[in-house]
C-alpha cells in the first residue's frame, strides 16, 4: 500500500489556496481550571454563594421582624362595662334601642316582630330590667281597648289586662280610641277591676281618639237610635276616669271627618269640663280652643240657583 506523500511547506509559509484568519488554540489551552480541577472549584463556588446568601438574610432580618423573635400574647378582650355608663347615656342607648317599636302599644299580631324581641333586654339583669322597663312603658302609651281588626278586637283580656302591676304603675299615658264597634261595642269593652286601672298611678294624660262620629248624616239608616252611640261612648269615659280619678288632662284627638260641633263630641268635651280637666288637641286633627271653622261647601253647577244669562258658559248666582 503506498504511503501518503508528505508535503515540505518552509517554516512560515501558508498553503496556497488556504483562508487567512487567525491560528485556532488548543482546547487544552481553553478549558477553564473549574473543569480541569471540578471539585476544588465547585466547593469554592458553592461557599461563595452560600456567604452571599447568608449575608443577605441577615440584612433582611435586620429589616424586618425576625420570625424567631418570641411573638406578642394576644391580649383578652374585655367585656363592655354598660352599667359604668352615666345614667343618661344608658337611658339614651334604651332610646335608640326602643327606637322602632310604634308609638302606641296594643294587642297587634305584629308585637312579637316589633316589641317582643326588642324586650329580651329585660333579660340582662335585674339593674337594666328596672331602668329600661320603665323607660319603654313611660314612653310608649297604651291603648285601654284593642282597635285591631281581628281575634284580639272581641277580647275579653284587653293589653292592660295582661301586664304587669309594675308595667301598669311605670305608664305615664294612656289612649281610649271611640268609634269601632259603633253599632255593637265588644262585650270586652268594660272598665273592672281585671282592667288594672287602679294601678296606673302615674297616668296624667289620658287621650281620647274619634274615629268616627254615627251621629253624622252619612251613618243615618245605619246607626242604633236615641244616640245610643254617644250615650255609650261618655258612660265609658266616665269609667275610666272614676277609676283614675288623678289624671289632669284629656288630650282629644280624632280624624279629619270627625266634626267638634258634633253630638259626640260635645257630649265629652262637657264630660272633661265638668270634672275640672284640662283640654288639649292632638296634631291628627289640628283641633284649637278657637271655635271649628265649617268649610264652605263645595259649587255644584247643577244646582238650580245657577242660571245662565249673557254670553254661554257664564254663571251667576241669583
Amino acid at each position: 500500500m503506498a504511503r501518503p506523500r508528505k508535503t515540505n511547506t518552509a517554516k512560515g509559509s501558508k498553503a496556497i489556496g488556504a483562508a487567512s484568519g487567525p491560528t485556532p488554540i488548543s482546547s487544552a489551552l481553553t478549558t477553564p481550571l473549574s473543569s480541569a480541577y471540578p471539585s476544588t472549584y465547585a466547593s469554592e463556588a458553592e461557599y461563595d454563594v452560600n456567604d452571599e446568601v447568608a449575608k443577605l438574610q441577615v440584612g433582611v432580618n435586620s429589616l424586618s421582624l425576625s420570625p424567631n423573635l418570641p411573638k406578642r400574647k394576644r391580649e383578652k378582650q374585655q367585656p363592655f362595662r354598660f352599667l359604668e355608663l352615666p345614667s343618661e347615656l344608658r337611658l339614651k342607648v334604651y332610646e335608640y334601642h326602643f327606637a322602632n317599636t310604634g308609638v302606641v302599644l296594643d294587642l297587634d299580631p305584629d308585637n312579637y316582630k316589633r316589641i317582643h324581641q326588642k324586650l329580651a333586654i329585660l333579660r340582662s339583669c335585674r339593674t337594666i330590667y328596672g331602668e329600661a322597663s320603665y323607660f319603654f312603658y313611660s314612653t310608649h302609651p297604651a291603648r285601654i281597648f284593642p282597635t285591631h281588626p281581628g281575634r284580639f278586637f272581641k277580647t275579653k283580656k284587653p293589653l292592660l289586662a295582661r301586664m304587669k302591676p309594675s308595667q301598669r304603675a311605670s305608664m305615664a299615658s294612656l289612649e281610649l280610641r271611640l268609634g269601632p264597634g259603633w253599632s255593637k261595642p265588644p262585650r270586652g269593652w268594660v272598665v273592672n277591676e281585671a282592667l288594672g286601672l287602679s294601678d296606673c298611678v302615674n297616668v296624667s294624660k289620658l287621650t281620647v281618639f274619634i274615629e268616627c262620629d254615627p251621629g253624622n248624616d252619612i251613618f243615618k239608616g245605619f246607626r242604633q237610635p236615641d244616640n245610643f252611640y254617644e250615650r255609650f261612648s261618655k258612660s265609658l269615659l266616665t269609667d275610666v276616669l272614676d277609676e283614675m280619678p288623678w289624671v289632669a288632662r284629656i288630650e282629644f284627638d280624632a280624624w279629619p271627618s270627625v266634626k267638634k260641633s258634633g253630638a259626640l263630641m260635645r257630649g265629652l268635651m262637657e264630660l272633661t269640663t265638668s270634672r275640672g280637666l284640662k283640654i288639649s288637641w292632638g296634631k291628627e286633627r289640628g283641633w284649637t280652643d278657637a271655635e271649628e271653622v265649617e268649610p264652605k261647601p263645595a259649587l255644584n253647577l247643577n244646582d238650580p240657583l245657577f242660571i245662565s244669562q249673557g254670553s254661554p258658559g257664564i254663571m251667576v248666582v241669583v
